[in-house]
Parts: C-alpha cells; structure tokens; sequence
C-alpha cells in the first residue's frame, strides 16, 4: 500500500508502536506496519494525531490533505535535504527560452501522441464514434510542434486543437446518462468532468512526490504558465500521463459500471458534481490499482509500474537538466 487514502468522514490516524492506525467513533477500521506507506492522503473531515503526525515525519512520509474535489489544502513534509545545485541549474533553465521550448515540445508531441493512440482504440472498439478530427492528432517531424520558429504561445494553440479534437471522439464512447459534453472544471458539471478533474489532481499530488524525490522544485516549471501556489514542474510532466491512467480509468469505471449514477452528487451550480463515499472509495481503490499496474517500458527493457516510472521520468528530467541527458523524452503510450 504505497498511499494510505482516508476518506471516512470523523475517522482518525493515530500511532501504535510501528503501526499505523485508522480509528472512528473508538473503533480500529484499519491497522498497518507502517513500513508499508509511503504517503498519506487525508481526504475531507478527517484528523490525525500528534503521535501519527511524529510517526510519519520521522519515517520520512509526506503527509497530504485534500478536499472531496481532489484540490490539495496542504502538505506536512520532513526536513530532508535539497539538492541545492540541482535546483539551482533548475532555475537558470528557466531563464534559458531554447530549453523551455525544446521540453515543452517534446511534452506537447508526446500528450498528442498519447491521446491519439487511446482515440483509434476507442474508434476500433466503438463503431459508432464518428472519427472526425483525428487527423488534428497527428504528430510528425514537420510539423509546427517541431518548428525552431515556434513558441510556447503557438504549442499552447497546438495543443488546445488537439484536445478539442481528442475530447469530441472520448466523450462519444460514454453513454447518454452521462451528460458529457464537453471538457468543464470548475465546477464539474457531470459525473466524467468530476473523476477527469480527481484523476487529474492526483495524478499532479504523485508527480510532486516524485520530482521532490529527485530533488526538483516541483513549482517552477517550464512549460505551464507560473502561479502562485501552482506546481507548474509537475504539471508539466502530467501532461504525458493524462490519457494513458486517468482517461483510461475514468472510462472503465464508469463503462464497466463499477459506478454508477448513484455514487455521485449533483449539487448547485457553483457546487457542480462530486462523488458519494462510497464512489469515492471505488474511485481511489482503482486509481491507486491502476498506479501499480506494470507496463512494458521499452527505455528499461523491463515492465515497471506507472508509480516507478514517474520517479524514472522525474529523475530523466533532473538529468536533462544538468546536461547529462541530451534530450527529455516523455513517456509514449503504445
């Protein structure tokens, strides 16, 4: 159990001895080594106790909570070491425009690529999908994406094309019940837009881990646009990882009815549409299966969970950085 999710309204994470307990109302609802975690997320009403809060410090495991929207409030983290020169050479290639360029292009080709090959799998398994605007999904060595003349401004445009065309063949392999009609964020206005918007915050929560695990600045990045409180680092390297897990997952959940209209809310306007705790439960269980499911990584010559691959990539980066690696290469579904 890599992430230990506690979602249960009023429950507790206390410490006993070298375990990890989840306690409601004076009742143990889980007990764990806590060898086995490596993160902690605390979703909604729930507490911790200052023993737990030591526990997790000195072993070393961050700490996160979020709200039922996936949007992370805070994060408890131990004092470890940064590396200083990393961050530092990290900072100047924010400075450098032909760096940026070169690794928002390789990012942009690759989230294309990605959601072009998840498109004519649900056009092979879906007849009735009409196929226009798949061809805004291809990516070849001559096209603006690679043009030394181009910009971040042009890729961004590249970019919103290509899902305006991605999302008018994904939303046509979901059924009618589902109202999806078009990409929304805040608020979700539909059950897909809501578990696109969770996957989405978790995914960016895991890719922060990993980029502080290879000792980047997760919140200086190169491609997104810099914000106060915005992780434009792990943003960045999200991109690639979008279609292959969160999309996927979103559409298996919801086509092979392991949710169902029951498990959400559909609250105002300005509320939009959120899981129950039982959907949510369902959602982080597959979410978190779906991380440490193994896929074949040509790059290592060995299959390697998605979870590992993130710290591969994170670590691929830091090298970019330094000069070690030539070029960042983001990861390319297949």
């Amino acid at each position: 159990m890599p992430t230990l999710y506690i979602i249960e309204p009023g429950a507790r994470l206390e410490k006993e001895y070298q375990r990890l307990l989840v306690t409601k109302a004076d009742e143990v609802l889980l007990r764990l080594p806590i060898q086995r975690v490596t993160q902690v997320v605390l979703v909604g009403r729930v507490g911790v106790t200052t023993p737990a809060l030591y526990a997790l410090l000195q072993a070393e495991i961050p700490l996160l909570l979020v709200n039922r929207s996936g949007r992370l409030r805070g994060r408890l983290l131990p004092p470890t070491a940064r590396n200083l020169p990393l961050r530092q050479q990290q900072y100047r290639r924010n400075d450098d425009p032909d760096f940026c360029l070169r690794l928002a292009q390789a990012i942009i080709a690759a989230k294309i690529h990605n959601q072009r090959t998840l498109a004519l799998r649900l056009l092979r398994r879906h007849p009735h999908i009409n196929p226009k605007g798949i061809n805004n999904l291809i990516v070849n060595p001559k096209s603006k994406i690679e043009n030394q003349k181009s910009s971040i401004a042009n890729l961004m445009g590249i970019e919103g094309s290509a899902a305006r065309a991605y999302f008018r063949i994904y939303r046509q392999a979901f059924g009618e019940q589902w109202n999806f009609h078009k990409r929304t964020r805040r608020p979700p206005k539909d059950p897909v837009n809501a578990l696109l918007s969770l996957g989405y915050s978790f995914l960016t929560q895991a890719m922060m881990t990993a980029l502080e695990a290879a000792g980047l600045d997760p919140y200086l990045g190169y491609f997104h646009s810099e914000k106060y409180g915005r992780p434009t680092l792990a943003l960045d390297l999200v991109e690639e990882f979008r279609t292959p897990i969160v999309d996927s997952l979103v559409l298996s959940l919801l086509n092979h009815r392991l949710l169902k209209e029951k498990d959400f809310e559909f609250g105002s306007a300005s509320e939009g549409v959120r899981l129950t705790t039982r959907g949510f439960r369902v959602f982080l269980r597959k979410y978190s299966e779906k991380l440490e499911s193994k896929i074949k990584s040509r790059k290592l010559g060995r299959s390697i969970s998605y979870r590992k691959l993130f710290e591969v990539q994170a670590r691929h980066l830091a090298r970019t950085i330094t000069n070690q690696d030539n070029q960042y290469k983001p990861f390319r579904s297949r």
